[in-house]
């Protein structure tokens, strides 16, 4: 089981962002971010803090039962990040523990992506709607509807959009970072 993982998605589908879980666990943003990383290992009872605070039981975070490789997902299976900037759908629930991660990224006008630092590993993005500029590599790539892309992951790379309107882009990453 990866606990990093599940704990984050357990955080973003109550709708927490890592300083407000550091703000009513009283334990650092750069603690649990490195917790969600599994850069990092906690006692039992800071796990039992978190838990608590994300509205489950020891037993219910533990449960694997229904982690058996899930074949078809639903709206409901998705977990949506929200901010003024762009909005993240997990298209895939549990896809930490997959080989890959596929997102919808819905990025407002005139804004930027976050900045994805160098990983091992691979990305894939697909413009379904508007135009937005990728930075990889100290490069600018202009990417417009029905384009793609394919980068490996070994420099921080992220979207631009200026156009007018909003970017609609599925990004694919393995393995899963986000």
């Amino acid at each position: 089981m990866d606990i990093g993982a599940k704990l984050k998605r357990l955080r973003l589908k109550n709708g927490l962002t890592l300083e407000e879980l550091a703000n009513r666990t009283e334990l650092t943003k750069g603690f649990l971010s490195q917790l969600e990383r599994d850069k990092t290992t906690t006692s039992v009872q800071t796990l039992l803090d978190i838990l608590e605070v994300l509205g489950t039981t020891p037993v219910e975070f533990f449960d694997t039962s229904d982690e058996k490789m899930k074949v078809v997902f639903t709206k409901e299976d998705c977990f949506i990040q929200k901010n003024a900037d762009y909005t993240i759908t997990w298209l895939v629930s549990n896809a930490q523990k997959n080989m890959m991660e596929p997102i919808l990224l819905e990025l407002s006008s005139k804004k930027t992506s976050n900045k994805i630092p160098p990983f091992e590993g691979e990305a894939f993005g697909y413009v379904l709607q508007g135009e937005v500029t990728l930075y990889y590599n100290e490069k600018e790539y202009l990417l417009k509807e029905k384009n793609s892309f394919y980068l490996e992951g070994i420099s921080e790379h992220y979207l631009v959009n200026k156009g007018n309107i909003e970017a609609k882009i599925i990004w694919i990453v393995s393995p899963p970072i986000f």
